[in-house]
């Protein structure tokens, strides 16, 4: 929606209660005060912070955001509200609020510097000495890199549908090995989640994807491969970045895939 209404300022208590539940149930339980009717949340665990406001009991509810990763990503219409942060938002339902907030939670722990910054917690006392103590360093920022990318793709292989986790991989486009820095290594839109099967395939180069997310196949794949994939019932990959794209073009001439 694109309207804008006034919000209550000082927010009373149905709008209050609202806005917390709202925060806290998604993820963002830190409370910073309230400025200009506005009810101010963060989280220990996702980057940036969340506004919210409503005009009333029966809304409309507003959400403001300030993290630029999260605000590119999420997809929403903005508000011309007047208010907080870098980008605002107007929904006419509570579960409209709910679903953006989750979205923003999600987007916040695993955007670039969110994995990132973790890693370099976790792993700032760990030695990196030996090839053994480098792999324990190496398994700490695969594990989250993981972790990330389970958040970013909510959990589900975006070709197959598969929601086991046991059966999906944190796919790297460009290597682990072959990264140029930590950041990259830790990067989700240098990654993909796929299940086993078209992990492997990526992972070798039987297969890699176009800039619009088409599969795209190396005359090496063999009919069984393909059969074994279900190439021809596979949709394209949806939600690729600019970032994603740059990566996947690595991929595509590492391999020498034409389109």
């Amino acid at each position: 929606m694109t309207g804008a209404g006034a919000i209550e300022n000082p927010p009373g208590f149905v709008v209050r209660t609202e806005a917390r539940k709202a925060a806290f149930d998604n993820g963002f339980r830190i409370e910073r005060g309230v400025k200009d009717g506005w009810a101010i949340y963060g989280s220990t665990t996702a980057h940036g912070q969340v506004f919210i406001s409503g005009a009333g009991k029966d809304g409309p509810w507003y959400l403001a955001l300030d993290h630029p990763g999260v605000i590119a990503e999420l997809g929403i219409s903005q508000s011309n509200i007047i208010g907080p942060g870098l980008a605002r938002y107007e929904f006419a339902s509570l579960g409209e609020l709910y679903g953006a907030v989750t979205e923003a939670w999600r987007l916040g722990i695993a955007l670039p510097d969110a994995p990132l910054t973790r890693f370099e917690t976790e792993a700032a006392g760990l030695p990196r000495t030996t090839e053994a103590e480098r792999l324990v360093v190496q398994r700490v920022g695969q594990d989250i890199f993981r972790k990330a990318l389970l958040e970013y793709w909510q959990g589900r292989c975006p070709l197959t549908g598969i929601t086991e986790p046991v059966l999906l991989r944190a796919s790297h486009i460009v290597p682990w090995a072959e990264c140029k820095s930590d950041a990259q290594r830790l990067d989700v839109h240098n990654g993909l989640l796929l299940s086993a099967l078209w992990d492997a395939a990526f992972d070798g180069g039987l297969v890699s994807f176009s800039d619009n997310g088409t599969p795209l196949f190396s005359p090496q794949a063999g009919d069984q491969s393909r059969n074994a994939l279900r190439a021809t019932e596979v949709s394209p990959l949806v939600g690729l970045t600019n970032s994603h794209c740059k990566n996947l073009a690595w991929h595509r001439a590492r391999f020498v895939f034409s389109e």
